[in-house]
């Protein structure tokens, strides 16, 4: 596994994995811009991709306007293998490095992103439309 920062060019490759996810889906997937990933991977956030045998197999992207994960995704065939839980790793130890003291971030109820939030020590909040997590800095 090799974990790198995105970049621009990158985007066809991260929309690809986010369309292939069978739970969290959008139901319009042109909710999501090609500008919108611009927007945060080059003025307001950053993002990081995992890369096994040359093919992107996930990624996630930090946001720094509210200390949000904006996004963590993995291909399907590759969940359970750590990409998600390293990439996860990445965009929140980078977040509380730049001083964010709590970072959120939200997911569809009941789905396999609900059970890992939850694994991974995040606080669930309220449950609706999405469930809210929370994860604040240890000191």
């Amino acid at each position: 596994m090799n974990f790198r920062l995105a970049t621009q060019d990158d985007i066809p490759a991260l929309s690809r994995i986010r369309l292939s996810v069978k739970e969290n889906t959008l139901s319009d997937p042109t909710l999501i811009s090609t500008a919108m990933y611009e927007q945060f991977l080059l003025h307001e956030g950053k993002g990081w991709l995992c890369e096994i045998a040359g093919k992107t197999t996930g990624f996630a992207i930090a946001a720094y306007p509210d200390h949000s994960i904006w996004a963590l995704f993995v291909l399907p065939e590759y969940e359970g293998r750590g990409v998600g839980t390293q990439l996860l790793n990445l965009a929140t130890d980078h977040l509380f490095t730049q001083g964010a003291s709590e970072i959120k971030l939200s997911t569809t109820p009941h789905t396999r992103a609900d059970r890992f939030y939850a694994q991974q020590g995040w606080q669930r909040g309220n449950e609706g439309k999405e469930v809210a997590y929370l994860l604040k800095r240890s000191i």
